[in-house]
C-alpha cells in the first residue's frame, strides 16, 4: 500500500514539475497567443519590440502611440499579414536585445545594424527593413573633416562606443579595412554615450551618431541640444541598411515578414517613409551601400 502511495505522488510530482517547466520556458512559441476572427480564421498575436526613445526610428508619439520609421513599416507589414496582430511594446534598447534573444518579444526594431556577432542571437530576415546615415558629430570649427579617413589622419579622438554596439563594428570594420590609417577606438562600457556633450564639452573631438538622432537633438527647437545648432556639425560617412531582429525560433514569422516587405518596396512604400521621417529618401543611395 505505501509502495503505491509512493509511486502516486511522485507521478503526480513530476507532473507538476514538468507544468512549472513549460510556465517557465522563454521559448518564442510559449508566449504566443492566437484569436479567432468572426469569420473563423485564427489569427497568431505576437510581440514586437521597439525602442521607445530613438527618434525618429523608434519612438512614442504625442499620443502615447508607437511610431518611428521602423514601426511604421512594421505597422505596414502586418496589414499584409491577415494570419498576424502585432502587439507592439516600448522597451529600452538592452532590454529589447535580451527580450528578443530570449524570447519574451518574437521580433524586435531599434534601427538595428547587421554584424556577424548578432547572427548568433537573432534571426535576420532576407529583406533590410530600411537605411541609416551614419555620421561624425564634430564642432563647427572641424566641419572640413568629412569621413572616418580625414578624422584617422587628423588623430582625432573619438567617443568610446560599447563593444556590442554595431557602431562599434562599423569603426572597427574600418580599421580593418584601413590597418595604416586607422580611428582610435575606445569600447565603453555603457551601450551608448551622449555624443554631442562629449564633443561639445571637448571631452573628445568626434563620436559616432546617427542622423535622424542628430537633426532630433540638435536641429529640432524641442532637442535637448537645439541651441547648438550653430555650434556642432553632421558629416555622413555611410549609408547602412537596418534590419529588424527575430527570435531565433521564428523562422515562418520571418518569411512572411520577408514576402510582405518585398511588396512594400516594390510599391514604393518605404521611400515615402524614409521621406516622412528622414527627410530624404535614403533608398536614392541604395547601389552605393556597403552593409
Amino acid at each position: 500500500m505505501k509502495f503505491n502511495k509512493l509511486l502516486k505522488f511522485a507521478a503526480v510530482s513530476l507532473a507538476s514539475l514538468s507544468i512549472l517547466a513549460a510556465c517557465g520556458n522563454g521559448g518564442s512559441e510559449q508566449s504566443s497567443g492566437t484569436k479567432t476572427t468572426e469569420d473563423g480564421k485564427e489569427v497568431r498575436i505576437v510581440k514586437v519590440a521597439y525602442d521607445q526613445a530613438s527618434k525618429p526610428m523608434t519612438y512614442i508619439d504625442e499620443n502615447g502611440n508607437p511610431t518611428g520609421y521602423d514601426v511604421e513599416v512594421m505597422k505596414l507589414v502586418d496589414e499584409l499579414l491577415p494570419e498576424y496582430e502585432f502587439e507592439y511594446v516600448g522597451t529600452t534598447s538592452d532590454d529589447l536585445l535580451i527580450g528578443v534573444e530570449q524570447g519574451k518579444y518574437h521580433a524586435g526594431v531599434k534601427n538595428a545594424f547587421w554584424t556577424e556577432e548578432r547572427t548568433h542571437k537573432f534571426l535576420f530576415p532576407q529583406e533590410f527593413l530600411g537605411l541609416s546615415s551614419a555620421g561624425l558629430v564634430l564642432k563647427k570649427e572641424n566641419e572640413n573633416i568629412k569621413d572616418l579617413s580625414d578624422f584617422a589622419s587628423a588623430g582625432m579622438t573619438l567617443a568610446p562606443i560599447a563593444a556590442n554596439n554595431a557602431q562599434y563594428t562599423v569603426i572597427a570594420e574600418y580599421n580593418e579595412a584601413n590597418p595604416d590609417n586607422p580611428v582610435k577606438l575606445q569600447a565603453g562600457e555603457e551601450f551608448t554615450v551622449d555624443v554631442v556633450q562629449w564633443v561639445n564639452e571637448g571631452r573628445v573631438d568626434g563620436g559616432v551618431i546617427i542622423e535622424g538622432s542628430f537633426k532630433g537633438q540638435v536641429l529640432t527647437e524641442s532637442g535637448p541640444y537645439y541651441n547648438l545648432k550653430d555650434e556642432v556639425v553632421y558629416n555622413e560617412f555611410a549609408v547602412i541598411k537596418t534590419w529588424p531582429l527575430f527570435n531565433k525560433a521564428e523562422q515562418e514569422f520571418a518569411d512572411a515578414y520577408d514576402k510582405a516587405v518585398a511588396q512594400l518596396k516594390e510599391e514604393g512604400k518605404l521611400r515615402e517613409l524614409s521621406k516622412e521621417f528622414y527627410g530624404r529618401d535614403l533608398f536614392e543611395v541604395l547601389d552605393q551601400v556597403k552593409r
